[in-house]
């Protein structure tokens, strides 16, 4: 049975990280990237409304310099960001066809469902428009970037049967890890009979450099072999992909994801297992056994963001990088209304609600101490 992208090589070239001279896109890098990954035979590029001078640099790069038929572009639309009105909403689809200047997008996002964003999608009726621009041609084909639960992914699809595709966050770190749950997500995907674009493979750089123990399990296997390769592997080797996403953010990137997604047929029964050794090693790391239940959240007078700063504080202790757990708890914390850890009164009501019989106020005081 074929599906939707199935014909589209399974890299995918996101352009959220591209580089930059001091705060400016650089140009001539992308330009020259956009060739070589042309020239490798891939086609796909993928922006969105959200990210700053992304649209306007793959116009310059790409749109202006190559005919429109040689490539697919992918770009999104944020209805919850700084919209009041319907208007406004729509106005991102106006905007990003203006940015880009490519006539129509192949593929059209509402961004980063769930949690309390979808609701702006529902209230705008974004639904509609975007069927509506399909109908004239402006959008070939239709789906959504997600970040969210399964349960949540299978009402939206439950739904809103007319999308084509979803975009999800997958890598081997993910897979079973609860605050994600890369593979329950995907497999509802399935179920729907959706075809999955792969988005954070690397999980934003983080794989590129696993902890220790991992690196040398990847590293005794294929010496020769990026540790980043490995993630992107992963992530293509699934099936019903219809590409995996890499933010690349200089030319030594594209080129060592070029040497080993060129020829890509699928990962051997020695490399699953590698990968399959590489997990067990990330679930020894002793982590905060948080499932993101949020029944804490419920009896929690002080409206901690308990699970967001677990998870916050879980990034720390795998990857040893304070700025991306503290982008964490910004954007899980912070950015979802919630109170920091300090502010906890320890009246220890959410220990009495854990299931995983969490000590969270000690666990608390220790993200404190260092996150800030």
């Amino acid at each position: 049975m074929a599906y939707l992208g199935e014909d589209i090589k399974k890299l995918g070239f996101g352009l959220m990280r591209l580089p930059k001279t001091g705060e400016a896109i650089d140009i001539e890098q992308t330009k020259k990237m956009v060739d070589m990954f042309l020239e490798a035979g891939f086609t796909y590029f993928d922006t969105a409304w959200a990210y700053p001078g992304s649209e306007d640099a793959i116009r310059q790069a790409l749109v202006e310099r190559y005919p429109r038929e040689k490539f697919q572009l992918a770009t999104k639309n944020a209805a919850w960001i700084n919209c009041k009105t319907r208007e406004e909403a729509v106005n991102q689809f106006e905007t990003s066809l203006n940015q880009t200047g490519a006539g129509y997008f192949d593929f059209y996002l509402l961004h980063n469902l769930g949690e309390s964003r979808t609701k702006y999608f529902d209230d705008f009726d974004m639904w509609s428009f975007v069927q509506e621009q399909k109908a004239k041609g402006l959008i070939k084909h239709v789906g959504f970037s997600f970040h969210s639960t399964p349960e949540e992914l299978d009402e939206i699809l439950n739904a809103h049967p007319e999308m084509e595709f979803v975009q999800l966050q997958i890598n081997y770190a993910d897979w079973d890890y609860p605050a994600v749950q890369s593979r329950r997500c995907y497999e509802v995907a399935r179920k729907h009979g959706k075809p999955v674009i792969i988005m954070e493979p690397v999980k934003g750089g983080m794989l590129a450099n696993p902890p220790e123990s991992v690196q040398k399990i990847l590293k005794d296997a294929e010496p020769e072999m990026s540790v980043a390769s490995w993630a992107i592997r992963f992530a293509a080797h699934l099936e019903g992909i219809i590409t995996v996403l890499s933010g690349m953010s200089n030319v030594e990137q594209m080129q060592d994801n070029l040497s080993y997604m060129k020829d890509f047929k699928g990962l051997s029964a020695a490399e699953e297992a590698t990968l399959k050794q590489a997990q067990e090693a990330l679930a020894k790391i002793p982590l905060i056994p948080c499932t993101t239940c949020n029944y804490c959240a419920k009896v929690c007078p002080m409206n901690i963001g308990v699970s967001g700063s677990f998870t916050a504080m879980n990034y720390y202790t795998l990857y040893k990088d304070l700025a991306a757990a503290k982008h964490q708890e910004n954007w899980l914390v912070t950015g979802h209304g919630k109170k920091k850890a300090a502010e906890c009164i320890k009246c220890g009501a959410c220990e009495k609600a854990c299931p995983q019989h969490i000590k969270i106020c000690e666990e608390l005081v220790k993200v404190t101490e260092t996150l800030g």
